[in-house]
């Protein structure tokens, strides 16, 4: 079982590695959002927003990057989960970046 002292340090480690990989993502127009955190399971939800949305490489982003990282550096993750933020248009998202749109339908 761990300390609140250990889980706070956990979570401080998951932002500031979240906070390393959004620079990448933003420079394609899109943004990355930790959703949840179960520091003592692994199991992390993360967002992708913004013109991540309609990028066709967007799951490819969230496994082969975000998930890859987050396993790597921190040994305690077990699990990261991925989705897309459906609330904005694909015309609004594909004009934010370079992504290639891939319609849901």
């Amino acid at each position: 079982m761990l300390t609140d002292e250990d889980r706070a340090g956990r979570l401080a480690n998951l932002t500031e590695l979240i906070d390393l990989i959004r620079p990448a993502v933003q420079s394609d127009g899109g943004d990355l959002v930790l959703l949840s955190a179960d520091v003592e399971s692994g199991m992390i939800e993360v967002q992708l927003q913004g013109s991540c949305s309609s990028c066709a490489v967007s799951s490819t982003t969230l496994q082969a990057g975000v998930e890859r990282i987050l396993k790597e550096r921190l040994d305690w993750v077990t699990e990261v989960l991925g989705s897309l933020d459906e609330d904005i248009d694909w015309e609004t998202s594909a004009s934010m970046g370079r992504g290639g749109y891939t319609p849901a339908w």
